[in-house]
This record gives C-alpha cells, sequence and structure tokens, in this order.
C-alpha cells in the first residue's frame, strides 16, 4: 500500500486586474512557484492557487474607461494574467476568480453565517475611502490628508453599511499571535499589526457598499454588494469547495500552510481573514509571509516615471530561468529590493554564464578530451581537495533545506552559488591539465572528472524549484536521464554510474551578455512603459474663441462642494439632479452628466461649482450654478479636488 502523502498548500493574494502585471506582481507569484516546487520535489501532495479579485469600484471604473462592460474587462484581464504566468511557467493548480459561481455561491453562504451568528449588524458608515486600495480609513489613520498605503487622495463617504464586529474577536487574536510566534513572518510584520491597529483599538469593519453594484449582493438585501475583503479573501477556502455540495479539497487541504502576500496587504491577512475564519469555526492557516516591494533606484514602479518593468520583456530577451534568477537571488524575500538593468545583467554574466555555464562547459570538454567522453567511477579520495568538495556539497543540501523552508529565497541560492563556486575552485586546485600529462596520475584525473561531474549534478537538482529549464539541460549535458534530478538523489555523494556518455560538444546554457547594449536595451524598454506625455497645445485647434482679461475670469466664482444627494431627472436621459453642501448652504445643480456617471457614484464626491451663475430652470427642475467637468473623445470626467480642501473654499 501507498503511504499517503502530506500535504502543502500555498496561496499568492488574488490580484487586481486594474492594469498589466509588471515584475512586482511576477515577483510574488515566482517566489510562490519556487516554493511549490521544491514540495513536489520533496514528495509532498502540492495546492496551488493563484487568481484574480475582480469586483469592485475601481474595476467598474476601469472598466467604463476602457469603454466595457466590467465582465468583459475582467474576462480580458484574466486571460492576460493566464499568459503571463504562462510565460514565467507558474505551475498553479488552480486559478480562482471572484467572478465565478463557485466563488460567488461560496461567500454568500459565508456572509450569510456572519449574519446568522451575530457577527455582522446593519449600521451606518462615514469615514474616508481610498478607491485604488479599496480600503476605509479613520482620520487619524491618514497620511497628511491622504492614504497611508498609497499616498493617493481619500474622499468622504457617508453610506448604510453592514458592519463585522472586529472588537469581538480582537483578544482571541492577540492571544493566537502569542501562541503561534511563526503565524506572521517576517517578525517585524507581526509588531506593526499589534502596535499600529490592535491595541489602538480595531474598529467594527464595513463589509457592504452601495455607492456601486459590480459585487456580489448581500443575501437578502441587493441593494448592497460584499464589500471587497470578505469577498476577495474568502478565495481561499471557496476555491476548495468550502460550502459547497463537495468539499472533499477542503477537507484534505486547509488549513493553508502559507499565504503569500505583500506587505501592503499583511492587515486584511493577518487581521480581518484570520477573525473571519474564527467566526465560521475554522482552522487558520499555518503562516502568513509578507514579502518587501521591489523598488527602482528612483523609487517606486510608476508610469509617469518611466521605470516600470514586464517580466514578458526580460523573458523574451534573456530567457525564463534568467529572469526567475534575479529575482530571486537579488531580492531578499521578506524585504525590499532594487531592480536595476545594470544588476540584471551583471547577474547573469557573472553568476549564470560565467559560474555555472562556464564550469559545465569546462567539465564536458574535458571528460571528452581526457576520457572520450565517458564519466569515470569515484574510487575513494584521489586527491586532497576531494574530501573538502564533498562535504561542502553535503552541507549545501543541509543548510539549503533549513533556508528553502523558511522561504529564504536568496539564501538558499547564495549557498547553492557557494558549491558551485567552490567546484570552480576545486578544478584550480586539481589542475587536471596537469594531471593529464601524467599516466601516473591518470586515477586522480578520473576523480577529478568524477567530482565535477557529481558537483554540477548535485547543483541542478538543488536549482528546479528556481529554473524550469537550466537543470534539465545540464544533466541532458552529462549524459544522465530526468531520473537523476530526483531530490533522494542528493543523499550521498557519487550517484553517477561510471562510462555515461557526455554529449560531444557542450552548449553555453547561459550566454554571456554585452553589458552596454543590453543595459541600454532595458532602459529604452522602461522609458516605453511610460503614460503616453499630455499633446501639446499648440495640435489642438481652438477657433474664434475669445480671449478674455484677468478682470472677467474674476467675475466668475468657483466653489468646493460635496454632492450629499443624486438621482436621475424623470423622463431624461442625460440630467442629474444633485444637492450640494457648499459650506455656507445647501443648493441643487442639474447637470447632464447621466449617460457618464451612476447617481450613487457622485454621493460624497468633491465637486468644483459655478456659484455665481444665474438660476435657471431645466426640465421643471431649478439648478443654481454649474459643475465643471472635462471632455475628451467622447468621455466626460468632473473636475476634483483636493479632498481636504473644505466645502465653500474659492477656486483661485
Amino acid at each position: 500500500m501507498t503511504a499517503k502523502k502530506e500535504t502543502f498548500y500555498l496561496t499568492t493574494p488574488i490580484y487586481y486586474p486594474s492594469g498589466k502585471f509588471h515584475i512586482g506582481t511576477a515577483y510574488t507569484t515566482v517566489a510562490s512557484d519556487a516554493m511549490v516546487r521544491y514540495k513536489r520535489l520533496r514528495g509532498f501532495d502540492v495546492r496551488f492557487l493563484t487568481g484574480m479579485d475582480e469586483h469592485g469600484q475601481k474595476i467598474e471604473e476601469k472598466a467604463k474607461e476602457a469603454g466595457k462592460a466590467p465582465q468583459e474587462f475582467v474576462d480580458d484581464m484574466a486571460a492576460a494574467a493566464k499568459q503571463v504566468w504562462s510565460t514565467m511557467d507558474i505551475t498553479y493548480d488552480d486559478f480562482i476568480r471572484t467572478t465565478e459561481k463557485r466563488h460567488k455561491e461560496g461567500v454568500e453562504r459565508i456572509f450569510k453565517t456572519f449574519l446568522d451568528n451575530g457577527d455582522i449588524y446593519k449600521g451606518e458608515y462615514e469615514g474616508w475611502y481610498c478607491t485604488p486600495c479599496e480600503s476605509f480609513f479613520t482620520e487619524n489613520q491618514l497620511d497628511d490628508g491622504n492614504c497611508p498605503d498609497c499616498g493617493r487622495p481619500v474622499h468622504k463617504v457617508k453610506e448604510e453599511s453592514y458592519f463585522f464586529n472586529m472588537k469581538k474577536y480582537a483578544s482571541r487574536l492577540l492571544e493566537y499571535y502569542e501562541n503561534n510566534v511563526e503565524f506572521i513572518e517576517p517578525e517585524s510584520r507581526k509588531n506593526e499589526m499589534i502596535n499600529n491597529f490592535i491595541k489602538p483599538g480595531l474598529e467594527d469593519l464595513s463589509v457592504s457598499r452601495t455607492s456601486f453594484d459590480w459585487g456580489i449582493p448581500v443575501p437578502g438585501d441587493p441593494k448592497h454588494v460584499i464589500y471587497v475583503w470578505v469577498d476577495a479573501l474568502s478565495n481561499y477556502i471557496t476555491s476548495l469547495g468550502y460550502g459547497s455540495n463537495d468539499d472533499s479539497l477542503f477537507n484534505k487541504y486547509w488549513p493553508a500552510d502559507v499565504h503569500v502576500v505583500g506587505k501592503d496587504i499583511v492587515r486584511f491577512h493577518t487581521i480581518y481573514w484570520p477573525i473571519f475564519l474564527m467566526a465560521l469555526d475554522l482552522p487558520l492557516p499555518k503562516k502568513v509571509f509578507a514579502h518587501g516591494f521591489i523598488m527602482m533606484k528612483d523609487g517606486k514602479m510608476s508610469k509617469s516615471k518611466g521605470n516600470v518593468v514586464y517580466p514578458e520583456m526580460l523573458v523574451e530577451r534573456y530567457g525564463l530561468d534568467a529572469t526567475r534568477y534575479f529575482l530571486l537571488r537579488e531580492l531578499p524575500f521578506g524585504s525590499d529590493g532594487v531592480f536595476s538593468p545594470e544588476s540584471f545583467v551583471e547577474r547573469t554574466n557573472f553568476d549564470l554564464a560565467n559560474d555555472l555555464g562556464n564550469l559545465l562547459n569546462r567539465t564536458v570538454s574535458m571528460i571528452n578530451k581526457y576520457f572520450d567522453g565517458a564519466v569515470p567511477q569515484i574510487n575513494g579520495l584521489q586527491t586532497a581537495f576531494d574530501g573538502p568538495l564533498q562535504r561542502v556539497a553535503a552541507q549545501t543540501v543541509e543548510v539549503y533545506e533549513q533556508h528553502m523552508e523558511r522561504m529564504q529565497f536568496s539564501i538558499v541560492l547564495s549557498e547553492v552559488w557557494a558549491l558551485i563556486s567552490r567546484t570552480n575552485k576545486y578544478i584550480d586546485e586539481t589542475q587536471p591539465w596537469v594531471l593529464a600529462k601524467d599516466e601516473a596520475e591518470k586515477e586522480q584525473l578520473a576523480s577529478v572528472m568524477a567530482h565535477l561531474a557529481e558537483s554540477l549534478r548535485m547543483a541542478a537538482v538543488m536549482l528546479q524549484p528556481f529554473l524550469p529549464n537550466a537543470p534539465k539541460q545540464i544533466v541532458e549535458q552529462l549524459g544522465l536521464s530526468e531520473d537523476f534530478l530526483a531530490w533522494d538523489t542528493l543523499q550521498g555523494f557519487g550517484k553517477i554510474p561510471a562510462g555515461i556518455q557526455v554529449v560531444s560538444k557542450g552548449t553555453p546554457i547561459f550566454p554571456r551578455l554585452e553589458v552596454e547594449p543590453e543595459v541600454a536595451y532595458i532602459r529604452d524598454q522602461m522609458r516605453g512603459t511610460a503614460a503616453p506625455a499630455v499633446e501639446e497645445p499648440a495640435v489642438v485647434e481652438v477657433p474664434d474663441v475669445p480671449e478674455i482679461a484677468i478682470e472677467d475670469f474674476s467675475k466668475v466664482d468657483l466653489r468646493v462642494a460635496t454632492v450629499t444627494e443624486c438621482e436621475a431627472v424623470p423622463k431624461t436621459s442625460k440630467l442629474l439632479k444633485l444637492q450640494l453642501d457648499m459650506g455656507y448652504e445647501k443648493r441643487q445643480v442639474v447637470s447632464g452628466i447621466a449617460e457618464h456617471y451612476k447617481p450613487a457614484e457622485l454621493v460624497g464626491k468633491k465637486v468644483v461649482v459655478v456659484a455665481n451663475l444665474k438660476p435657471v430652470k431645466l426640465r421643471g427642475e431649478l439648478s443654481q450654478g454649474m459643475i465643471l467637468a472635462g471632455e475628451k473623445d467622447g468621455y466626460l470626467t468632473l473636475a476634483s479636488v483636493a479632498e481636504k480642501l473644505p466645502n465653500g473654499s474659492k477656486i483661485k
């Protein structure tokens, strides 16, 4: 009877498809893929989940900008995401989408359970909201009036909402932290959660919205949609069939062994998600690992800076292995790291082409030259350097396993490269070209060739989680089948059978790059990602527009206002009736923007009003002013101002 395999369930975040995936997203996914490849090598029954978070106000807005229905927009983005992961050879077992029926049904059941258990109540929310981050913040949490996570403006929201009673579980969560010291890694992230969010007092969490409708309706109250974090976080169990008629996968793989997330979403995965699971009376994941960001020398990646790097560009020009190697070797997992074209080219040249590629080429060449291509047998320790090399190989395997379990990928790779460097040094120490001149040294020469081949093979085994192609190419050039890449072949030195025939001529697996041209190429590609420049005014024809003096402009009274209510004007398709808080008075304005905005989208929005326009009646409705907007190619966008400007402020 075959022994039952131990399971290993790893998840990435489900990514928000608001734009093309860059190397930051690829970094998370490649690191996760390396971990599950390692676990498969070790004989685990692996479940690897990734996917997309497809609901929310931002997606609704992005779809509108693209001229698509939300479902069409996310369908296209999902196809693009799968293509990127195919390019990166990501070996996921499931790709969950929050618009799928299996997920929607699971989330509805989860929300109803919260309601039935009294964990959710209805109230009214008023606070600051960041649309890009889909997050609410209190006044004290804002950073100089902006979102503390992304630094962008927030806006005041006031609407009816369902709330989750977070306070009920706060002490239980702290106790879990204390009893499970490895639940959050790195530990600094845990300290942030405790000191910044839990100890100051957890606020009850708004878990529904009424200002947009692209989401899963609240059971029994469809004017509300279930807010993103209940919706999105639940994917980790709905993908396993939790709450469905078939929960066999859930029973097999839950709890997750590790959720891999970026440091910007630690709060949601280490506070909200554990509390939701406690409310469902389910086991918590064993670990949440929060990695850092890939930074550029001039700060974060940004289209406006022209410094965005897309993984497809690197893979197409430099190969999959070089791209994956750089991401996992250069950047310490758990801390921020810096990408630069120079460091990418240097890593490829020095580590891959020089150290590894050249070692393989020299080894194959010497076995062909000195032993007609047949790998000799290891017959004891024939040189003074054989034993030290074997000990380094054994120690590398031991240290590798320790650091791999802790997801310290850059350290793991540095240890493998220590073995590769030691093997290169072994060539210099034994000087096979000298041994070959003396027939009496034939046995020592044979031992050297066998040690070189075996060290390369062992390195190839350990590189498999990181480099999908090179390990196979290494054993192929050594004349071996892929059976020699099995993990258990690392136990003991000398697994290559004597007489195995290497290839007659080795092919460089990592060609050396010309530094200056390649650095220039990467920089050019990065500049090509910059957002299109704003058109010069000279190309815009503005015929017959009379000029005005500053005195004329000063007659226009522009004021800041907040939309408090909004509804369609009956029997029209273009007009909306807005109630405005001008700071010093309330006003009604009728605006022809119904084709571009839904009423619910405008409530709480800051606008700019021409306050001294003569009142008029439109379709029988009084309009006391005009809201400023811009129009381009048929799309209309309201002029906006900083949220911190109080109502009634004069625009000058």
